[in-house]
Parts: C-alpha cells; structure tokens; sequence
C-alpha cells in the first residue's frame, strides 16, 4: 500500500458507491428495501461483538465469562439442532437469548435471569446508530418508501425494536428476526418469510454487511443487494492487537467505526486520521494517568506546559470538566529557550549544550548564535576574541591559535573557544536576562498562588521543563510551591545521555506514562530518537498556536510575552488535533463519564496500549510515518 491518501480515502477510491446520495438512488428504486441491523445499521464500540462479554462478566465478578458466554450460545444451537433432528423436523440453529442463558444457568450456576438483564443493558446501552445509515434510512422514510428490518439475530424482537428506536430507527413497516421465525438469512428461509408478509409480486433489496448470510443468500431468493462492507473488516489490515483485550477491542471499534462510516463527501486527510488512530488513545489514556496521579497525591494544580500541552489541556476539559469549573487547570507558557535562559546560572552545562553543542557544524554564524541567546550587546565583545593563556589547558593549545570573528560558522574547532568566551561574561549574561527573570517569577507567582503541590504535565523527554521550573521556584523565585512532573515518555537507550532523567524519577520528583528504565522497557529499547520517534509523538501533540520564546516586561512593569511563527502546515495540525478531539468525543459518547460512569474502567488505558497504534504505524519500514512527518517541519534546535 501506497501511503500518498489516508486511510478513509483508500476506502472511498474501493467503494466509490459508498455514499449517502449513491445509496439513496439505487435503493430508491424498490418497493421494499430490507436493513440488516448489526454492522450495518447499528454499531457496537468494539471490534468484535463478543468483546461485550468482557463487561458483562466485569459486571458479574465472574472469571473467564467471555470464553464460557460463547460456549453457551453453541451449546444452546447444538442442543436445539438435535432436538428437532429427535423430532425428524427440519433443522435449525436459531436460538433466542434466553435459550443462552438457560445454557449458561447449566454450565456455571449463574442466575439467568441477571444475566440476562445485564447482557440486554450493556447491549441497549453501548450500541448506537451507524451516522452513515442513519442518513440513508432517514432520507428513505422522507421518500415515502416501504422499509423492513431483517436481521439472524438472538435477541428478541421486543428488545430489537426499542434498541432500534432509541437509536433513530422507527416508523418501518416490519421486522424479521431469526429466532422468532426459526429460519435465518444464512439458509434462505427468512427472506421468503420476508417475501410471502409484504407481497411476493413486490421488488426487494437487502443492505448488509455479510457476504453469505446478506448477499449471496439474499440473491439466491430473489433480492437485489447492496453490499455495505463490514467496518472491522479491515482491522487485521490496519489496527493493532498488540494490546490488552478490553482496551484493544474498543480502541479497533472506535476507530473502524468512525473511519468506515464517514457521511462526509470527502475523505479525512492523512493529518486527521493521524490525531484520531495513532492520538486520541494516547491523549485520553495520558489524560486519564495525569488524573489518577493527581488524586493520589493530593495534587491541588495541574499546568499544562505550552505547546505540547495545548491538546492535552483540552483533552482533559473534555474528560474532567468538574476540574476546569474549579480553576485546577492552568495552560502555563514555556520553552525549550526560555528554560535554557531563565537558568543560565543553575545550569550552563545545559544552557551549553543547547545553544552550542547542539548547534555545532550545523551552518550557524556565531553572530546567529549570540543572536539565538539575546546576547547581541555582546557582539563587539567576541568580534576579535583570542582565548587567554590560563584557558589553554582546558580546551588545548591550537584553542590559542584560534580568533572569533561574528562571521564564523560555530564549527568543532572553535566551539570551546565560544564557550569559554561566554563563562567569562556570565555576570553580563545575567544582568541581560534580569527582565525576563523577573516576568517569568511574576507569571509564575500569580499562577501557583495558593498551590501546594503542583504538576507540570509536558510530553517529554528529559523532563526538563518540570526540573526547570522547580528549581528556579525553590532556587531563585522564592515560590513556595511543591513541583513534580509528569512525562509521556523518557530518554531512551538510545539517547547518548539515556538515564539523566532517572534521579528523578525514582524519588518521584518526576514521573512518566508511556515507558522508563523500570516499566514497559521493550517500548524503552523501540523509542529511537534517532529514528524519529520524539518527533512523530511531537507530531501528535502539535498546537496551532505561535512558538513561544520568553517572558519579558512591559514599560508599564506589566507581564509580556516574546512568540516566535507558526508551524509549517497549520492547516494539517489544526486537523491532527480536531482528530484527537473527534476521537475524544466519540469515546466518551460510547463509554460515559471516566470518573463517574458505569464504564470507568474502558478509561484505564496503560502506557503500553496508548503506544502500541504507534508502533503498528511503523511497520512497512516506517513509509507511513515518514509520509506524516514529510507534511511537518519541527525545529528540533533552542533558536
């Protein structure tokens, strides 16, 4: 597969015919139009329909429900099929859900009549209308054309109908179950039944999702189909398994639903599709950690570091809206280059190796170096600088042959030279970054008013944004405010410095969600910066809103902020986000509230199920995520 399309367009380009307007005209032309219900008006949040055995035996308290539940249901079949075999009638398979449960009663002792009454809730509760043939259907009743409903189905009739009516779906004129009738689509029988209710002169057309029992079956008694193809029938394709099996089987339901289903002309762009497969997990999943993590710390204040922090914010406000209303919410403004400056005198060593060790032999003119660092004023002061003797032991004696010019590029030979040069200015440096120093105290003393305890939410890697602003509250700032951070994910085993974050977070000063060196260490050794992986997570976390440089003060003495451009292809993040939120929504329409709901627990998403989409998208030699990344330009330097 060629990734130049998303996944939805590749869709649309197979089935050009799955539109609104397209099915309305073709089934349009028939006296009675037949609906499948399961996967074609109706969708369960899971990929498998099985998956709901899951909650109900969460809900029973009872171990292996899910293998036992299946069981019942064959046994129940087979049991009836002998029957009328004894009988020396025809053969059939068709149950009803209280011939399961009966079975279930014989197999485990669980009372049947619960069971039921709990299999029939989760089912009312969690199933919703297809958006796509809700359209369909809606624009057909308002043509007046005669609908039916025809499904091989072991719930009741009773049951069927309110489902179907507290979904959207009423005013057809009749509906055909299997095991009210004994006789199913697979072998034929039903729609004969179908046939000899409406009239047997009358054209017919059956929509569904399966090729025996809705197509070929159907055809074989005289209909005409629509093959409407099966959400999750790309889920081996696509979806990863890799996962915990409640979790997994709602993330693959939520999504196949969402991209299979689209009522939209116009397919979702790649961008979209990367916020809503491989984002909306991991923001709902962090989110959720974040939240956890706070009640059991007592945490009385959460700051959202820009811009990373951006969408998980909001993300947050979506899942936690009782937090927002109390003013727990902060979206706090930092960056790489203000941290760097603001703590040139806790940390040169950083301050160093972002400025200009990262920037060696990269093209860059010493004046744009002075100039990334706000040092301007020091231009004169390096235009000619030869280092001094006292100074040759520690970088070397070619260091002494070697003279600074603004119009030299920061290369491998002068760098230490550079860096010498600047520590011997370092009471000037800090006397220039006074006013930002004082506006970022003055931000920060407003926004932690009152806080104990604080966390820093940002994406990672070493954490340094938190470790910034708590040294500076406890070192210079005089805040009196307990700082932690919380991180996606850290530096890896693949990073040349890979445990400095991990002081921190064995005393719990610093804490991660996706991976460290002590949990989940195969995600430790598959996270490759230099692979891309920082920037691909970057990515998912993108933020239409201007980079961030600095604080500084207003004439007035007031707080003012320094903001750089946007990215390149604001459109496409603006889109990347809108399909992490998309993917929010749609979540928690399926399961509830996750503080409060009856599905609380469908929100306990584990580092490891939030990365695991992510690593299905690197396979094929990363092409997918490369042709994301090609959409993007990251500065990965402090400029």
């Amino acid at each position: 597969m060629e990734y130049k399309t998303s996944e939805m367009g590749h869709f649309k380009k197979e089935f050009p015919y799955i539109t609104v307007e397209s099915f309305v005209e073709k089934l349009s032309g028939y006296d009675v139009i037949s609906f499948d219900i399961f996967d074609t008006l109706i969708f369960r949040p899971f990929s498998e329909p099985a998956d709901l055995f899951y909650l109900i035996g969460c809900r029973l308290d009872f171990l292996n429900f899910k293998d036992l539940r299946a069981r019942a249901e064959y046994e129940a079949r087979i049991i009836r099929a002998d029957k009328l075999k004894k009988q020396k009638k025809y053969v059939d398979y068709e149950i009803d859900i209280n011939d399961i449960w009966n079975r279930m009663y014989d197999i485990t002792g669980l009372d049947a009549a619960r069971g039921k009454a709990i299999e029939e809730e989760l089912e009312y509760d969690l199933c919703y209308a297809n958006p796509f043939m809700l359209k369909v259907f809606k624009r057909l009743q308002e043509m007046g054309k005669r609908i039916v409903i025809t499904s091989d189905m072991y719930l009741t009739k009773d049951f069927l109908i309110k489902m179907l009516e507290k979904n959207g779906y009423s005013g057809y004129e009749n509906i055909f179950i299997s095991n009210e009738y004994h006789k199913s689509k697979s072998d034929g029988r039903l729609y004969e039944v179908v046939k000899k209710k409406m009239g047997e002169d009358l054209s017919y057309i059956h929509v569904g999702d399966n090729t025996h029992s809705d197509i070929k079956m159907a055809q074989k008694s005289g209909f005409k189909t629509l093959y409407y193809p099966n959400v999750n029938r790309s889920t081996l394709l696509y979806r990863t398994f890799d996962m915990s099996p409640i979790i997994g089987g709602a993330y693959r339901g939520i999504v196949n639903n969402r991209i299979y289903s689209a009522t939209d002309e116009k397919a979702a762009s790649m961008e979209y599709e990367y916020g809503y497969i491989y984002g909306g997990l991991f923001a709902m999943g962090y989110c959720s950690h974040i939240h956890e993590y706070a009640k059991l710390y007592n945490i009385d204040k959460l700051l959202f570091l820009s811009r990373d922090g951006d969408t998980l914010m909001q993300v947050y406000e979506m899942m936690y809206p009782e937090e927002k209303k109390a003013g727990k919410l902060e979206y706090a403004y930092w960056s790489r280059k203000a941290a760097t400056i603001l703590t040139f005198d806790l940390d040169k060593n950083d301050y160093f190796r972002r400025f200009l060790y990262h920037k060696v032999n990269q093209d860059y003119k010493l004046s744009e170096i002075l100039s990334s660092m706000e040092l301007d004023s020091l231009a004169d002061k390096i235009e000619g600088y030869t280092i001094g003797n006292r100074k040759v032991d520690l970088i070397g004696k070619e260091g002494r042959k070697i003279k600074l010019h603004l119009d030299d590029e920061l290369t491998v030979k002068n760098v230490e030279v550079v860096r010498v040069f600047l520590e011997e200015n370092a009471n000037r440096i800090i006397a220039l970054y006074q006013q930002r120093d004082k506006a970022a105290r003055r931000y920060y003393e407003k926004m932690l008013s009152g806080s104990q305890r604080a966390l820093l939410v940002d994406i990672g890697w070493a954490g340094s944004g938190a470790i910034a602003i708590r040294r500076l509250c406890r070192e210079k700032w005089d805040i009196p405010c307990d700082i932690v951070g919380m991180i996606a994910g850290t530096n890896t085993v693949h990073n040349a410095e890979p445990y400095q974050t991990e002081t921190f977070l064995q005393t719990g000063v610093m804490n991660a969600y996706l991976y460290s060196q002590s949990f989940n260490r195969d995600l430790l050794k598959k996270h490759d910066p230099s692979k891309e992986y920082n920037v691909f997570w970057e990515l998912i976390l993108g933020s239409p809103t201007k980079q961030f440089k600095g604080f500084k003060l207003l004439e007035n003495g007031s707080i003012g902020y320094d903001f750089g451009d946007y990215d390149d292809n604001l459109d496409g993040i603006k889109e990347t986000q809108q399909g992490i939120f998309d993917f929010c929504k749609d979540y928690l329409a399926s399961f509830g509230s996750p503080e409060n709901g009856l599905y609380k627990q469908l929100y306990r998403i584990s580092g490891r199920d939030a990365y695991s989409p992510l690593i299905a998208a690197s396979g094929n030699k990363e092409v997918y995520l490369k042709t994301i990344r090609d959409k993007f330009k990251l500065e990965p330097n402090v400029v």
